[in-house]
């Protein structure tokens, strides 16, 4: 199926790892032009030049996206690059859950600038520009806990779901100026934090993630592979999703209930 992503400019936030990197290879592969920011220099210029390898147009951008102004700077740099932008994925986020007693007010603040007020500030920077090219799509990178918050979940638990309240807000309210809005829920997928963890634990990267699907339960008795989400985040940007909008998809093997 061709997406209809041909030309088009989409920004990746947290681009340079795992699951980021995954959405822009995809995109790079329908040839879209792409824009990925991170915090780590090195392992942003290594992907960038791998994306560029393969033929890609691709921007790279060090930004941390807890701060307002680096955010502001990413989404200024794409659009004097190519003078348009057509569609942003907040992807940048870390894992943070333990015992709530045990979360500071820091670490809350902290959680919620790099999951919550990093997305509000880039769909807010990238708002006219999306108007300009007659529309667009944002989509939003979250976790399954923000449908099914667990015990010891916080404060990513609650950050997600306030990124499930934002997605259905805007998509109400940017649908009349053709901006669709959508959140991808991710459940046990391969990225770069299974593999350091693997490596932490001293177990092969296979036998590690075999062991966390069968200790959670997955349906599909596996952990789910980044292009496999890559795929479900590129047809919500193209124009062949054009009719999903304020939804929040499950990409979890069947791991999450009926929500």
């Amino acid at each position: 199926m061709d997406l209809e992503l041909g030309g088009k400019v989409v920004l990746v936030t947290g681009g340079s790892d795992g699951l980021g990197a995954a959405v822009a290879r995809r995109l790079v592969r329908e040839g879209a032009k792409v824009a990925l920011c991170a915090r780590g220099a090195e392992r942003l210029a290594a992907t960038a030049e791998a994306l560029r390898a393969e033929g890609g147009d691709v921007l790279a951008v060090q930004a941390d996206v807890s701060k307002a102004w680096e955010v502001e700077h990413f989404v200024d740099a794409a659009h004097a690059r190519w003078g348009r932008v057509d569609a942003l994925v907040n992807n940048a986020g870390t894992a943070a859950a333990r015992p709530f007693a045990s979360v500071s007010d820091a670490d809350w603040e902290a959680d919620l600038q790099l999951k919550l007020f990093a997305a509000v500030r880039a769909s807010r920077h990238v708002l006219p520009l999306l108007g300009e090219a007659g529309g667009g799509a944002i989509v939003n990178v979250l976790a399954i806990g923000a449908k099914t918050p667990g015990a010891q979940s916080t404060p990513s638990s609650v950050s997600r779901a306030a990124g499930l309240a934002l997605t259905k807000a805007l998509s109400k309210e940017l649908g009349p100026r053709n901006i669709r809005v959508n959140a991808v829920l991710v459940g046990i997928v391969e990225s770069g934090q299974w593999v350091r963890r693997a490596q932490e634990l001293g177990k092969p990267v296979e036998t590690f993630q075999t062991e966390m699907a069968r200790n959670a339960g997955i349906p599909l008795g596996r952990v789910g592979r980044a292009d496999e989400f890559a795929d479900v985040v590129a047809f919500l940007l193209s124009p062949r999703g054009g009719y999903v909008s304020g939804a929040a998809i499950n990409v979890d093997g069947g791991l999450s209930g009926a929500t």
